[in-house]
């Protein structure tokens, strides 16, 4: 059988991504991105306090990749490269060599997790710069070849240091986590040490990670994904970040990765939706990055319409200054109405007193000319023809989206939530400010009428209302 038909199906995918979430509260982001970036060969950082699962995540991962040893260590000043590559071996130096014995350290690992990485000396980093980007690591006079598939790194905060720059730029994905949310603080504290630990997965094959690796190489890359690239370069640009070429190209190879996964011959503009957790060189820059994938490439920002509500509310007021309106008196009529209020508050003969106050009361309102409601009504129908077809471009761009994002294995529930939640808030803003319109609209047509005499002029059209 060769590699591509080892390419693992989707529904396989989401099942480990399944085991992998279990008992991590608000975790799908991190957990799609650390998946999806060892698939890639890329390293991962996390950022953020101590006791957010962190190293939790990195041993969950590496039992997804068979035959993938996992190596895990806290770093600090104090560190000595001992501690990750391995003790010297006495029996090389009688030979005169200096060489490790890596056996069970770094060097032999599949899946590593180093917490709080930046605070390592020099000598560590310098090593650990060519073990992440070349996959080889100095023994002696000879480089060896590692089968490292992916560090996950931990660290409390970004380096300010410049000199720790080339390592953190390492790290492709870039993750912040932050503690559980109040929503799931009681969820949290109903955790058992059984919902901690996962149900062993069924561990990927260096077979089918060969076949991912192939089907990957195979994915193009879009029209649509390359002016949306460019766009973001720019939005980059004026910010004053740059990402270096090497990291534009390991991000399109993330991109092709996650869409040779999901069944895509190509790339497309969707596959931002990795922006923030790739392009952001800290986490402040995240929020702002989101915001522009949202609005810029996804098109999926919730909208009020104000305008339409300014228009709803000026017709409501309009209606009701014309509803309430009275007719001029004929100098009887307003006698006539005080008389007939007076008698129903009495207890003889209420009901006959009741029919004849509504009676004047309905002659006293004022009544308008088939012209004037004509007008009205006009007016309005101006206002829902464009409100009514700005409603039909969001659901079709509704279920565009959701029908682009049904099929996706890597996008967190969390960004299609949000993504499809923009447009189902404005479509339901834009269901009640139509409705409010149909019902101001049936008001106006039931204004009373006027019917003109024989002899009376022309009506006139009211000023229309001031929008």
């Amino acid at each position: 059988m060769s590699p591509p038909d080892l390419l693992p199906a989707p529904d396989r995918l989401r099942g480990l991504l399944a085991t992998l979430e279990a008992g991590l509260l608000e975790r799908a982001t991190e957990v799609r991105l650390a998946l999806l970036g060892a698939l890639a060969g890329e390293h991962i950082l996390l950022i953020g306090p101590p006791g957010t699962a962190k190293s939790e995540l990195a041993r969950r991962l590496h039992r997804v990749f068979e035959g993938a040893p996992y190596f895990e260590r806290l770093l600090t000043r104090f560190s000595t490269p001992e501690e990750l590559f391995g003790p010297l071996s006495l029996k090389a130096l009688e030979d005169d060599r200096y060489e490790r014995l890596t056996t069970g350290f770094l060097p032999t690992a599949g899946i590593a997790f180093l917490d709080e990485v930046f605070k390592a000396n020099s000598a560590i980093l310098n090593a650990l710069l060519t073990l992440l980007h070349e996959r080889e690591f100095d023994n002696g006079t000879g480089r060896t070849r590692t089968p490292l598939v992916s560090v996950i790194a931990a660290s409390n905060e970004v380096p300010a240091d410049e000199a720790l720059q080339a390592f953190h730029d390492r790290f492709l994905v870039r993750l912040p986590i932050a503690p559980v949310s109040d929503a799931s603080f009681e969820a949290l504290l109903q955790l058992t040490r059984s919902d901690d630990s996962g149900a062993p997965p069924d561990a990927l094959t260096q077979a089918e990670r060969a076949a991912i690796a192939q089907a990957s190489a195979r994915v193009r890359l879009s029209v649509e994904a390359v002016e949306a690239l460019r766009a973001l370069r720019r939005w980059l640009g004026a910010q004053q970040t740059t990402l270096s070429d090497r990291r534009w190209r390991q991000w399109v190879g993330l991109m092709r990765c996650a869409a040779a996964t999901e069944g895509r011959a190509q790339i497309d503009a969707l596959d931002l939706w990795l922006a923030p957790y790739v392009a952001s060189p800290t986490p402040e820059l995240v929020p702002a990055l989101t915001q522009w994938f949202d609005t810029e490439i996804a098109r999926a920002v919730p909208q009020d319409a104000p305008w339409l509500t300014r228009a709803v509310e000026a017709f409501e007021h309009q209606w009701e200054i014309e509803r309430s309106a009275e007719a001029e008196d004929d100098g009887g009529t307003a006698g006539k109405l005080a008389l007939a209020r007076a008698i129903g508050g009495g207890q003889d003969d209420g009901g006959m007193a009741r029919l004849m106050t509504a009676s004047l009361e309905a002659h006293t309102r004022r009544r308008y000319s088939p012209v004037h409601i004509a007008a009205r009504l006009a007016q309005i129908d101006e206002i829902t023809g464009p409100a009514a077809a700005h409603w039909s471009r969001v659901h079709q761009d509704a279920t565009g989206l959701a029908d682009r994002l049904r099929e996706r294995v890597w996008t967190p529930a969390p960004v299609l939530e949000r993504l499809l939640g923009a447009h189902t808030h404005t479509l339901a803003t834009l269901d009640g400010l139509l409705a409010r319109l149909e019902t101001v609209r049936a008001g106006f047509a039931a204004l009373p009428v006027e019917v003109p005499a024989g002899d009376a002029a022309p009506a006139c059209a009211p000023e229309p209302v001031v929008l």
